[in-house]
């Protein structure tokens, strides 16, 4: 698989050279406030520590390479954009970017399934150890297909929580919504995605 080409900011006038080092051990926003004021060494290490989680998140969302390569291409120049106006401790470009990331890819399933998904009736409880193992497992291509299959804002939910190993506060910061509403969309999450897994027990080498 190709890696993305990921987009470097708009050229900015360079100021004195500073040792690597010293700039790669700085913070995301530190490292966001010395592009601003000209360094482009600062806007590539953001990408190299950035990008990837990025992609990593807009794929499993998506499940589609090169739609989730466009979902990063258009957080990270949203970040450049932003970038001179920065507030120093408003929140961390890490976040700022996982709240771009889910609204860019929810957008695009929305538009790509013409409809809503969230009105879907719950199944019945299947054991959610399934899911936990397929998370850890190496099973991650009939994990993609079911996360497919599931309401959006149980999907997003689902990702942020048990791949990318947030916490239900933060996720809820990201959403908009309530802990509680987290946790609610997490166990459906997780009920949907065992029923959508539990046929496949047997080729997937799960304990009858």
């Amino acid at each position: 698989m190709k890696e993305p080409i990921l987009p470097m900011p708009p050229e900015i006038p360079k100021p004195a050279a500073r040792p690597v080092n010293a700039v790669s051990a700085e913070s995301d926003e530190a490292l966001l406030a010395r592009y601003a004021a000209g360094e482009a060494l600062a806007a590539r290490l953001l990408i190299d520590r950035l990008a990837p989680r990025i992609l990593r998140l807009a794929q499993r969302l998506l499940g589609d390479q090169a739609e989730a390569e466009d979902v990063v291409q258009e957080a990270m120049l949203r970040l450049w954009q932003i970038a001179p106006e920065w507030r120093a401790g408003a929140a961390q470009p890490s976040t700022w970017l996982y709240r771009v990331a889910v609204n860019l890819a929810t957008d695009r399933l929305r538009r790509r399934r013409g409809v809503a998904l969230d009105s879907i009736a719950e199944p019945p409880y299947p054991a959610p150890a399934v899911v936990e193992r397929m998370i850890r497992g190496e099973r991650e291509q009939a994990l993609a297909r079911a996360l497919e299959q599931l309401p959006e804002r149980q999907r997003v939910a689902v990702v942020l929580r048990h791949i990318e190993g947030l916490s239900n506060p933060e996720i809820a910061g990201l959403l908009d919504i309530g802990v509680e509403a987290v946790e609610s969309l997490t166990a459906r999450g997780k009920r949907r995605l065992a029923q959508l897994l539990a046929d496949r027990r047997a080729e997937l080498g799960f304990e009858t």
